[in-house]
Protein backbone atom coordinates (compact mmCIF):
# COMPACT_ATOMS: atom_id res chain seq x y z
CA UNK A 1 0.00 0.00 0.00
CA UNK A 2 0.81 3.18 -0.94
CA UNK A 3 2.77 5.21 2.23
CA UNK A 4 0.83 8.40 2.15
CA UNK A 5 -2.44 6.46 1.52
CA UNK A 6 -1.39 4.52 4.22
CA UNK A 7 -0.89 7.13 6.75
CA UNK A 8 -3.85 8.97 5.17
CA UNK A 9 -5.78 5.88 6.60
CA UNK A 10 -4.40 6.15 10.27
CA UNK A 11 -4.74 9.69 10.42
CA UNK A 12 -8.22 9.97 9.15
CA UNK A 13 -9.71 6.65 11.50
CA UNK A 14 -8.06 8.36 14.28
CA UNK A 15 -9.57 11.85 13.76
CA UNK A 16 -13.55 11.09 13.08
CA UNK A 17 -13.59 11.18 16.95
CA UNK A 18 -12.49 14.40 17.43
CA UNK A 19 -14.50 15.62 14.08
CA UNK A 20 -17.56 14.01 15.97
CA UNK A 21 -16.86 15.82 19.24
CA UNK A 22 -16.60 19.01 18.04
CA UNK A 23 -19.36 18.73 16.19
CA UNK A 24 -20.98 18.16 18.99
CA UNK A 25 -19.54 20.87 21.03
CA UNK A 26 -19.58 23.44 18.59
CA UNK A 27 -23.25 25.35 18.87
CA UNK A 28 -24.36 27.48 16.31
CA UNK A 29 -23.89 31.02 16.97
CA UNK A 30 -26.13 33.87 17.25
CA UNK A 31 -25.77 36.13 14.42
CA UNK A 32 -29.25 37.62 14.13
CA UNK A 33 -29.15 41.47 15.34
CA UNK A 34 -25.27 40.91 15.69
CA UNK A 35 -24.58 44.67 14.80
CA UNK A 36 -21.12 46.15 14.84
CA UNK A 37 -20.30 49.17 15.86
CA UNK A 38 -19.70 52.23 13.23
CA UNK A 39 -15.69 52.76 14.37
CA UNK A 40 -15.37 48.82 14.15
CA UNK A 41 -16.83 48.61 10.45
CA UNK A 42 -14.88 51.49 9.88
CA UNK A 43 -11.49 49.67 10.56
CA UNK A 44 -12.19 46.28 8.71
CA UNK A 45 -13.31 48.77 5.86
CA UNK A 46 -10.11 50.56 5.54
CA UNK A 47 -7.49 47.51 6.99
CA UNK A 48 -9.03 44.15 5.80
CA UNK A 49 -8.70 43.49 2.53
CA UNK A 50 -10.69 40.39 2.37
CA UNK A 51 -13.61 42.44 3.97
CA UNK A 52 -13.45 44.80 1.47
CA UNK A 53 -13.49 42.39 -1.69
CA UNK A 54 -16.88 40.78 -0.15
CA UNK A 55 -20.05 41.67 -1.24
CA UNK A 56 -22.82 43.36 1.12
CA UNK A 57 -24.45 40.28 2.45
CA UNK A 58 -20.70 39.13 3.22
CA UNK A 59 -20.51 42.12 4.87
CA UNK A 60 -22.67 42.27 6.83
CA UNK A 61 -21.77 38.24 8.12
CA UNK A 62 -18.48 38.74 8.28
CA UNK A 63 -18.93 41.68 10.80
CA UNK A 64 -21.74 39.49 13.07
CA UNK A 65 -19.36 36.79 13.21
CA UNK A 66 -16.27 39.30 14.57
CA UNK A 67 -19.10 40.75 17.10
CA UNK A 68 -19.63 36.96 18.06
CA UNK A 69 -15.79 36.40 18.02
CA UNK A 70 -15.17 39.57 20.11
CA UNK A 71 -17.96 38.17 22.56
CA UNK A 72 -16.66 34.59 23.17
CA UNK A 73 -12.81 35.42 23.22
CA UNK A 74 -11.16 37.54 25.22
CA UNK A 75 -8.06 39.71 24.35
CA UNK A 76 -5.66 40.81 26.63
CA UNK A 77 -2.39 43.06 26.46
CA UNK A 78 0.69 41.36 28.07
CA UNK A 79 2.42 44.85 28.69
CA UNK A 80 0.70 46.91 26.41
CA UNK A 81 -2.83 48.66 25.19
CA UNK A 82 -5.23 46.62 23.16
CA UNK A 83 -6.91 48.81 21.00
CA UNK A 84 -10.20 48.58 19.09
CA UNK A 85 -7.81 47.94 16.06
CA UNK A 86 -5.78 45.15 17.55
CA UNK A 87 -9.73 44.04 18.47
CA UNK A 88 -10.81 43.83 15.01
CA UNK A 89 -7.82 42.63 13.15
CA UNK A 90 -7.58 39.36 16.24
CA UNK A 91 -11.21 38.84 15.43
CA UNK A 92 -10.88 39.29 11.37
CA UNK A 93 -7.84 36.72 11.21
CA UNK A 94 -9.82 34.31 13.18
CA UNK A 95 -12.78 34.79 10.65
CA UNK A 96 -11.02 34.66 7.26
CA UNK A 97 -10.01 30.74 7.86
CA UNK A 98 -13.00 30.18 8.51
CA UNK A 99 -15.54 32.16 6.62
CA UNK A 100 -17.23 29.83 4.76
CA UNK A 101 -18.17 28.02 7.68
CA UNK A 102 -21.30 29.43 8.90
CA UNK A 103 -21.18 26.87 11.73
CA UNK A 104 -17.74 27.41 13.32
CA UNK A 105 -16.88 28.82 16.04
CA UNK A 106 -13.17 28.01 18.15
CA UNK A 107 -13.95 25.62 20.82
CA UNK A 108 -10.52 25.15 21.17
CA UNK A 109 -9.29 28.82 22.10
CA UNK A 110 -10.47 30.99 25.34
CA UNK A 111 -8.27 33.78 24.88
CA UNK A 112 -5.80 35.88 22.87
CA UNK A 113 -2.43 37.55 24.44
CA UNK A 114 -1.18 40.74 22.87
CA UNK A 115 2.32 41.26 23.36
CA UNK A 116 3.97 44.26 21.99
CA UNK A 117 6.68 42.78 20.30
CA UNK A 118 8.47 39.20 19.79
CA UNK A 119 9.21 37.16 22.06
CA UNK A 120 11.03 33.56 22.77
CA UNK A 121 10.37 30.22 23.93
CA UNK A 122 10.36 31.50 27.73
CA UNK A 123 7.93 33.98 26.64
CA UNK A 124 10.39 36.49 27.66
CA UNK A 125 9.83 40.32 25.84
CA UNK A 126 13.75 41.22 26.49
CA UNK A 127 16.95 40.07 25.87
CA UNK A 128 18.15 38.49 22.12
CA UNK A 129 16.60 35.14 20.91
CA UNK A 130 13.56 36.64 20.98
CA UNK A 131 11.98 35.58 17.09
CA UNK A 132 8.54 34.46 18.30
CA UNK A 133 6.11 35.97 16.87
CA UNK A 134 2.91 33.90 17.34
CA UNK A 135 1.97 30.98 18.76
CA UNK A 136 -0.61 28.74 19.41
CA UNK A 137 -0.53 27.57 23.14
CA UNK A 138 0.36 24.26 24.87
CA UNK A 139 0.27 22.99 27.80
CA UNK A 140 -0.64 25.72 30.78
CA UNK A 141 -1.70 28.06 27.85
CA UNK A 142 -4.32 25.52 26.24
CA UNK A 143 -6.88 27.20 24.89
CA UNK A 144 -4.49 30.41 24.66
CA UNK A 145 -3.17 32.20 21.62
CA UNK A 146 -0.10 34.79 21.98
CA UNK A 147 0.62 37.39 19.23
CA UNK A 148 2.92 40.26 18.68
CA UNK A 149 0.79 43.11 18.35
CA UNK A 150 3.41 45.12 16.06
CA UNK A 151 3.19 42.11 13.40
CA UNK A 152 -0.45 41.78 14.05
CA UNK A 153 -0.69 45.48 12.76
CA UNK A 154 2.29 44.82 10.12
CA UNK A 155 0.54 42.22 8.56
CA UNK A 156 -2.52 43.90 7.88
CA UNK A 157 -0.94 47.08 6.67
CA UNK A 158 1.18 45.42 4.17
CA UNK A 159 -1.34 45.51 1.49
CA UNK A 160 0.93 44.08 -1.23
CA UNK A 161 2.63 41.30 1.21
CA UNK A 162 1.91 37.08 0.81
CA UNK A 163 2.52 37.04 4.83
CA UNK A 164 0.17 37.37 7.90
CA UNK A 165 1.32 35.83 11.32
CA UNK A 166 -2.35 36.21 13.45
CA UNK A 167 -4.17 33.90 9.94
CA UNK A 168 -1.06 31.79 9.81
CA UNK A 169 -2.08 30.66 13.95
CA UNK A 170 -5.77 30.71 13.42
CA UNK A 171 -4.65 28.27 10.66
CA UNK A 172 -3.08 26.06 12.74
CA UNK A 173 -6.04 26.33 15.25
CA UNK A 174 -8.16 24.94 12.89
CA UNK A 175 -5.58 22.00 11.62
CA UNK A 176 -5.77 21.74 15.64
CA UNK A 177 -9.79 20.88 15.24
CA UNK A 178 -9.18 17.22 14.94
CA UNK A 179 -6.79 16.71 17.49
CA UNK A 180 -3.10 17.49 16.08
CA UNK A 181 -1.27 20.35 14.25
CA UNK A 182 -0.42 18.12 11.23
CA UNK A 183 -0.86 20.16 8.05
CA UNK A 184 -3.95 17.95 7.29
CA UNK A 185 -7.57 19.79 7.62
CA UNK A 186 -9.58 16.98 8.02
CA UNK A 187 -12.16 18.62 9.88
CA UNK A 188 -12.45 21.11 6.63
CA UNK A 189 -10.93 18.50 3.30
CA UNK A 190 -13.07 15.85 1.58
CA UNK A 191 -11.72 12.96 2.13
CA UNK A 192 -10.99 12.58 -1.57
CA UNK A 193 -8.44 15.25 -1.38
CA UNK A 194 -6.44 14.28 1.32
CA UNK A 195 -3.81 12.06 -0.73
CA UNK A 196 -3.69 14.80 -3.48
CA UNK A 197 -3.20 17.60 -0.58
CA UNK A 198 -0.42 15.16 1.34
CA UNK A 199 1.51 14.54 -2.03
CA UNK A 200 1.90 18.26 -2.96
CA UNK A 201 2.60 19.67 0.51
CA UNK A 202 5.69 17.05 -0.17
CA UNK A 203 6.19 18.01 -3.22
CA UNK A 204 6.29 21.75 -2.63
CA UNK A 205 8.68 21.35 0.20
CA UNK A 206 11.34 19.75 -1.98
CA UNK A 207 10.53 22.66 -3.89
CA UNK A 208 11.47 25.25 -1.39
CA UNK A 209 14.44 23.47 -0.05
CA UNK A 210 15.53 23.50 -4.06
CA UNK A 211 15.16 27.27 -3.54
CA UNK A 212 12.58 27.02 -6.73
CA UNK A 213 9.65 28.63 -5.24
CA UNK A 214 8.04 31.68 -3.63
CA UNK A 215 6.72 30.36 -1.01
CA UNK A 216 8.48 31.61 2.30
CA UNK A 217 10.66 29.36 3.25
CA UNK A 218 9.58 29.04 6.98
CA UNK A 219 6.83 26.89 5.48
CA UNK A 220 9.52 24.07 4.55
CA UNK A 221 9.85 23.41 8.46
CA UNK A 222 7.38 20.28 8.02
CA UNK A 223 4.02 19.82 6.50
CA UNK A 224 2.25 22.32 9.58
CA UNK A 225 3.93 24.93 8.83
CA UNK A 226 3.59 24.66 4.96
CA UNK A 227 -0.11 24.57 5.36
CA UNK A 228 -0.28 27.67 7.69
CA UNK A 229 2.28 29.45 5.41
CA UNK A 230 0.51 28.79 2.12
CA UNK A 231 -2.87 29.03 4.02
CA UNK A 232 -1.25 32.95 4.80
CA UNK A 233 -0.54 33.44 0.67
CA UNK A 234 -3.77 32.45 -0.21
CA UNK A 235 -5.86 34.94 2.02
CA UNK A 236 -2.93 37.57 1.34
CA UNK A 237 -2.64 36.98 -2.33
CA UNK A 238 -5.16 34.81 -4.09
CA UNK A 239 -3.80 36.27 -7.57
CA UNK A 240 -0.71 35.58 -7.12
CA UNK A 241 -0.60 31.90 -5.59
CA UNK A 242 -3.35 31.12 -8.29
CA UNK A 243 -0.81 32.46 -11.35
CA UNK A 244 2.14 30.58 -9.14
CA UNK A 245 0.62 27.60 -8.26
CA UNK A 246 -2.21 26.97 -9.86
CA UNK A 247 -2.63 23.32 -8.30
CA UNK A 248 -2.11 24.54 -4.82
CA UNK A 249 -4.26 27.39 -5.03
CA UNK A 250 -7.21 24.81 -6.02
CA UNK A 251 -6.81 22.67 -3.33
CA UNK A 252 -6.69 25.25 -0.78
CA UNK A 253 -9.72 26.48 -2.15
CA UNK A 254 -11.51 23.05 -2.03
CA UNK A 255 -9.99 23.45 1.67
CA UNK A 256 -11.25 26.86 2.93
CA UNK A 257 -14.16 27.59 -0.23
CA UNK A 258 -15.51 24.30 -0.94
CA UNK A 259 -18.36 26.26 -2.55
CA UNK A 260 -16.15 29.14 -3.92
CA UNK A 261 -18.57 31.85 -3.10
CA UNK A 262 -15.85 33.57 -1.73
CA UNK A 263 -14.37 36.29 -4.75
CA UNK A 264 -10.77 35.99 -5.28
Amino acid sequence: MDAILFSVLILSSTAVLFVLLFRKKKKRPVLLNRSLPEPLKKILLEEVPFYHQLGEDGRRNFEARVQVFLDQVRITGVNTTVEDMDRVLVASSAIIPIFNFEDWQYVNLHEVLLYPDSFDHEFEQQGSGRNILGMVGEGALNHMMILSQQELRQSFSDKTGKNNTAIHEFVHLVDKTDGSIDGLPEVLLQQQYLVPWLRLMRHEIEQIKDNNSDINPYGASNESEFFAVASEYFFERPDLLREKHPELYDLLLKIFSPTQNVKN
